[in-house]
């Protein structure tokens, strides 16, 4: 899901594979795959007597940022965030 729809409904990837066969919670960066090199939590989602059904992941995009590079091309973005935590208070 992205945005509240549904992309892809079959995806599978290595360390989606790699849940569905161990039954556990993995955080890793995977080294092959469509998000190879960003950081990925995917989790089983289990039956009520704990056989794994599928597997949801979340994938950190965020971190893939490069922050400086960021600050460095929006200088005013310091500003801009401050000014958006007055308005919500």
């Amino acid at each position: 899901m992205e945005k509240g729809q549904i992309l892809d409904d079959d995806y599978t990837g290595p360390v989606l594979e790699e849940v569905l066969e161990k039954n556990e919670i993995i955080r890793k960066v995977p080294t092959t795959g469509v998000y190879k090199g960003k950081a990925v939590v995917v989790v089983p989602i289990r039956s009520n007597e704990g056989e794994v059904l599928g597997a949801l992941g979340l994938v950190d995009l965020v971190a893939a940022l490069d922050i400086l590079s960021v600050f460095r091309e929006y200088p005013d973005i310091v500003d801009e965030v401050e000014e958006a935590k007055k308005r919500m208070s």
